[in-house]
């Protein structure tokens, strides 16, 4: 099993960190939490890449 994650969870906006200091990691998106970025759990359990990344969007500068 390789390490290499295309998927960055900290850039998706489904992602956020919950405050279980168990589970710190979430997926709003699939109603999880995880030890491990959800993009990680993901793949260890179904071997295929998260499909449901969405990139957040960018806050405008004024």
């Amino acid at each position: 099993m390789t390490s290499h994650f295309t998927i960055e969870c900290h850039k998706c906006k489904h992602y956020y960190i919950t405050w279980d200091k168990k589970f710190p990691y979430g997926c709003r998106k699939m109603g999880f939490k995880s030890k491990t970025l959800p993009s990680i759990a993901v793949y260890q359990n179904s071997g295929f890449e998260c499909q449901l990344f969405q990139p957040k969007k960018l806050k405008k500068q004024a």
